[in-house]
């Protein structure tokens, strides 16, 4: 029968003699290694007599465990030995790095993504490089309308090709014409993202913002559609016992178009731009406006940020302050 209490004082002699990290990798290889001694006992074990197999391969595998811990407590002798600090102790336990939380805008986009997904709509993204057809042409407002003023656009440069003029998108307004495109009613769809704006920032504009556009087109929807999806979605997010109140306003895509302003601490604040989807998008869009209809939304979501967290100061949003995105760690988990 095989000694095992002698190998194991051998290994152990031998493995006391390993002064280096080479030392212990040879020891390894030498004990424990495929063609190592202690690997060829517990190979050998099948040819032992029956009699003898059990006890010999229950201490093989008991040997293999002990030089396999003893090994490792030797690398750590070594390790304190060169160190010039105290020996390292694996076993306290690790620190753990600080954790950050989402940003505010990413929490309250999160939030309205899904209270819209809980209304049915689904969520698509489009591209932040635009086409000016996309942009501006085929929403109703062609070179030289007056309604171009309002959004400072910036274009993107020309590479002298000829081809069709791009530019960074001024709203997500366009993945409605992209979407029909692809898609046929019902069409119930959000599309967030964000646009970019050539304009001064003050406490209220930045040159960049987030902003979600709404789309649904079906047969037979009214003006009294879009004004329950959207005192829904306000009283989702602002509580139920907010006051909201549509004013008309004017949007080259909407007819008639009007704004959505809730009554926040006093005061009448406008949330979003609304309106029926106008006839010769549709008609564009290849369906009949005489049997389809729909209504479009879209607002930023740094407005929605503002008045849910209190923030005074668009621009505090991107100026990266630690000191102020630390104010959000409370919420983290809740998107």
């Amino acid at each position: 029968m095989v000694d095992l209490a002698a190998l194991e004082a051998e290994a152990r002699e031998s493995l006391a003699e390993a002064g280096d990290e080479a030392g212990l990798e040879s020891w390894r290889i030498d004990w424990l290694g495929r063609r190592g001694r202690l690997t060829s006992v517990l190979r050998g074990v099948r040819d032992l007599p029956a009699d003898e197999r059990p006890a010999v391969g229950a201490g093989a595998n008991r040997l293999k465990s002990v030089l396999e811990e003893a090994v490792t407590a030797r690398q750590l002798e070594l390790l304190a030995a060169v160190s010039d600090g105290p020996a390292l102790d694996v076993s306290l336990p690790g620190r753990r790095p600080p954790l950050g939380s989402l940003h505010p805008i990413t929490l309250t986009r999160r939030m309205m993504e899904r209270t819209f997904r809980d209304m049915g709509f689904d969520v698509v993204e489009g591209p932040d490089v635009e086409l000016e057809e996309y942009n501006f042409d085929r929403l109703r407002i062609p070179a030289g309308h007056p309604a171009r003023d309002m959004w400072d656009t910036i274009w993107v440069a020309d590479d002298g090709s000829g081809g069709p003029r791009q530019l960074l998108r001024t709203h997500t307004s366009p993945m409605q014409i992209r979407y029909l495109e692809r898609r046929q009613p019902p069409i119930r769809v959000i599309v967030p993202g964000t646009c970019y704006r050539y304009e001064a920032t003050d406490a209220t504009h930045e040159w960049m913002l987030t902003q979600i556009e709404g789309l649904v087109i079906d047969e037979d929807l009214s003006f009294a559609h879009l004004k329950g999806t959207l005192e829904a979605f306000v009283r989702r997010v602002f509580g139920p016992d907010i006051e909201t109140r549509f004013r008309c306003d004017y949007f080259p895509f909407v007819e008639p178009g009007a704004e959505l302003g809730v009554r926040w601490q006093g005061d009448w604040l406008e949330v979003l731009g609304c309106g029926m989807v106008h006839p010769e998008i549709i008609a564009d869009a290849g369906l009949d406006p005489d049997r389809f209809t729909g209504f479009a939304f879209g607002m930023g979501v740094e407005r929605v940020a503002m008045l849910r967290y209190g923030v005074r100061d668009i621009r505090h949003f991107y100026r990266n302050d630690v000191r102020f995105l630390r104010e959000f760690d409370q919420f983290r988990g809740t998107a």
